[in-house]
């Protein structure tokens, strides 16, 4: 089985939604098992499952123009694997949700990327085209990114935000990483 984790940060609910969403998409692809982590719950187990896995993929909220200083935290805590370069030749890849549409949130994703690098890890980008109307709720990848997922949520309860489509975008994504992990571990 090819092993796929979702290591992500939430503060207030709708990072977690699309990292459900993220894996749902890799569940979907036969012969992949997924691991929804959540930072604040990581433990001797959980870095044992980001060592078996075959792609980690990374996300949160972006907050001041980069990540949450939670998942900060937690990859700075992966530096002992960094020593070992345990993470070398992974799969990688990475989501991030704010309230507005930029929100910096690229700042974000080119910080998973150079993460993923500097852990010797293997990039894949999001293959989803751009809106042809921008921000248009109904549309995928209504954000337009191409190096990972971007997702905006209204300021109201994670219930009800992001919209259908950035969910949906978020699962196309899951599926894509976890299809480039497999092939790569077959």
């Amino acid at each position: 089985m090819t092993q796929v984790a979702i290591v992500y940060h939430s503060g207030y609910g709708h990072t977690a939604k699309v990292a459900q969403a993220v894996e749902q998409g890799a569940a979907g692809v036969a012969g992949v098992q997924t691991h929804l982590i959540s930072v604040n719950d990581v433990n001797d187990a959980t870095w044992d499952v980001l060592a078996k896995a075959d792609a980690i993929i990374f996300g949160s909220p972006t907050y001041m123009g980069g990540a949450s200083a939670d998942f900060k935290k937690f990859a700075d805590a992966s530096s002992k694997v960094w020593f070992s370069q345990g993470w070398k030749n992974k799969v990688a890849g990475g989501f991030t949700n704010s309230l507005s549409m930029s929100g910096d949130k690229l700042s974000t994703l080119q910080y998973f990327v150079t993460y993923a690098m500097q852990h010797g890890m293997i990039w894949v980008g999001s293959a989803t085209p751009g809106a042809q109307k921008p921000g248009d709720v109904n549309e995928l990848n209504r954000v337009g990114s191409w190096v990972g997922v971007m997702t905006q949520s209204d300021n109201a309860p994670a219930d009800v935000t992001p919209p259908a489509s950035d969910l949906e975008t978020a699962k196309i994504y899951g599926s894509r990483v976890a299809e480039f992990a497999k092939k790569l571990a077959g």
